[in-house]
């Protein structure tokens, strides 16, 4: 179970070198967050990890279960089982949340050599998937994320990962802009898709919704580099004391 390796990963936008050197691995039923102060690349790993065209891979790999999938399109990543949840997801008026989840499901399905799937299984999965992430039946007619609040764009971010599974999600500060019961219902749907078979990468300078969803490791992102590791007990410490002590060590060094 292989899952998703990053090695001395050195990204640019630009002229501007963002990250300079970053090694992370995510395992299946593993729960990562990763942390820092706002400009410390978190945004850029997550983007460059997707193939996003902004951003250059100068060195270093990106592979998930062993394939490598550096110089790969965006949407061979997400039919290879990578999936992102955006921090501002985008307004699509014209095409319905159950047309859009459909055709995204079929796509990966084609993918892996399946069949598209029936009406009838679509409609009990998705209603299924729309339970257990707190989403109303009646935003499958609705167009996708037109005239959504921030509270249910990111539900619908949550409901395409129940529905999907994939083999790796990359949440990327998700909890901003939520409210405390947004983010509850947020946080409980990512505490019910997980499981042995989905690797969970959670990007943030928050650090409540790490109160609720537990993370097994933790990462802390500096100026474009991984500067301290930990477990849960790493959370803690940075609500108690903030990246100032962090840098202070950096500084000792």
């Amino acid at each position: 179970m292989p899952g998703l390796q990053i090695d001395n990963l050195h990204v640019r936008a630009g002229e501007q070198e963002i990250l300079r050197g970053v090694d992370l691995s995510v395992a299946p039923g593993e729960i990562h967050a990763l942390m820092g102060p706002n400009g410390s690349g978190k945004s850029t790993l997550a983007n460059a990890i997707m193939g996003h065209p902004n951003f250059e891979v100068t060195e270093g790999h990106i592979s998930l279960d062993e394939r490598e999938i550096t110089e790969i399109d965006p949407d061979e990543r997400s039919r290879a089982g990578l999936f992102m949840a955006f921090q501002y997801p985008v307004a699509v008026p014209g095409v319905s949340v159950t047309r859009y989840l459909r055709t995204v499901l079929n796509a990966h399905r084609e993918g892996r050599g399946e069949e598209a799937i029936s009406l009838k299984d679509f409609r009990r999965d998705a209603e299924s998937a729309m339970e257990l992430c707190e989403v109303p039946r009646e935003f499958s007619q609705r167009y996708l994320n037109d005239g959504f609040s921030g509270g249910e764009k990111k539900r619908m971010e949550i409901l395409q990962l129940a529905l999907m599974r994939p083999r790796i999600a990359i949440l990327d500060e998700t909890d901003s802009g939520l409210d405390i019961d947004a983010l509850r219902v947020v946080a409980n749907g990512v505490n019910s898709v997980a499981g042995p078979s989905m690797g969970l990468l959670i990007i943030t300078h928050y650090q409540r919704i790490l109160h609720i969803v537990r993370p097994d490791f933790v990462h802390v992102l500096y100026k474009g580099r991984i500067v301290k590791e930990g477990g849960p007990e790493l959370v803690d410490q940075l609500e108690a004391k903030g990246y100032g002590w962090i840098t202070d060590e950096l500084a000792a060094a």
